[in-house]
């Protein structure tokens, strides 16, 4: 008799598990959820077998679980799927309202709440699904909330973030991003919150959000172009990363709002704005030394620009600083 191959053995494998999760002995259920997320976690061969598998609805069904760690299991199982088998999840019936549900069950853990804003986080990384999950205002509003509790730990708060800017990654979202509330809670993380990290993921998100017409009226209701302004100074402490963002969304801002946005920007300083400006012109990463000379250019014209850097004008989209890896990486728990 012939060995099986061990992709034979990975297929009975999982096909024994998924079996398991239609069992009526919920520990027999949970038992196979958690290896599952096991074999996920390990074993990348293995994601795409159970994505093709019957287990997604079922998965997908555990996040209305009264049982808290058959739940975090289960998005943990969903998340580690995503990173080989986005389409197969995001086509799976359900998934987005059961992790809207988890994001805003007052009961949910920490860890759930994180897995499920990082699963958001990997969906969003196809730019397909940005319109679509952008239009689930629930789901915006779940992640608002989860940034603006005082109960939520830094990483649930990083995880938050980054799905929010994902979500801020499609123009169109923005504005319905501003009527939810978020601006708010943003700069709040920006001035109120020291914490390692999220002042500078926090201005990542508004440096997207900066990019509409409606970012100019909602920043000034919460002071939020003096908090850019005053990041671009060295002396408040800020980091290089927070000073690129700063220096992005005052961009975005501008470009996308009318005159009167340049004069309220002004109105903190021109000398002093073109001095901190021309630093991260000079310091920073080559995408943000290509805003910074932008952003100079819009404020004080040719002249200054090319005084404070030689580099040449370059209007890319991309650049926003994360404190960790934003874009790359396996979100695998």
């Amino acid at each position: 008799m012939n060995k099986p191959s061990p992709m034979e053995v990975k297929v009975r494998t999982v096909r024994s598990l998924v079996n398991r999760l239609s069992s009526i002995s919920e520990q027999t259920q949970l038992d196979a959820i958690c290896q599952l997320r096991l074999m996920t976690k390990h074993d990348p061969d293995s994601r795409s077998l159970i994505g093709e598998s019957s287990a997604l609805p079922i998965l997908t069904e555990t996040l209305y679980s009264p049982i808290q760690t058959a739940q975090e299991n289960a998005v943990a199982t969903l998340l580690n799927i995503s990173i080989s088998s986005r389409d197969l999840l995001m086509s799976t019936r359900g998934i987005l309202d059961a992790l809207s549900h988890l994001l805003r069950l007052q009961s949910s853990s920490q860890t759930s709440l994180q897995t499920a804003a990082a699963t958001l986080y990997s969906l969003l990384l196809v730019d397909s699904y940005r319109p679509i999950i952008g239009a689930k205002r629930d789901i915006v509003y779940a992640l608002i909330e989860i940034i603006k509790c005082q109960n939520s730990v830094p990483r649930t708060i990083k995880d938050g973030l980054k799905a929010l800017f994902g979500v801020a990654l499609y123009p169109l979202n923005r504005a319905n991003m501003i009527d939810l509330g978020i601006v708010g809670p943003l700069f709040s993380l920006v001035v109120k919150d020291g914490r390692l990290g999220i002042v500078e993921d926090a201005t990542a998100v508004i440096a997207q959000v900066a990019g509409c017409y409606e970012s100019g009226e909602a920043f000034k209701k919460v002071s939020g172009i003096g908090v850019l302004v005053d990041l671009l100074d060295k002396e408040t402490g800020s980091s290089i990363r927070a000073r690129e963002n700063a220096v992005s969304a005052l961009l975005n801002m501008i470009r996308c709002g009318d005159e009167k946005i340049v004069e309220d920007v002004k109105e903190f300083g021109v000398e002093f704005l073109l001095e901190s400006i021309c630093d991260v012109a000079e310091n920073g990463s080559s995408k943000a030394k290509n805003k910074a000379n932008d952003l100079l250019n819009l404020l004080d014209g040719e002249e200054i620009r090319y005084s404070c850097s030689g580099n040449s004008l370059d209007r890319e989209e991309v650049g926003y600083s994360f404190s960790g890896n934003s874009t790359s990486g396996e979100l695998n728990v």
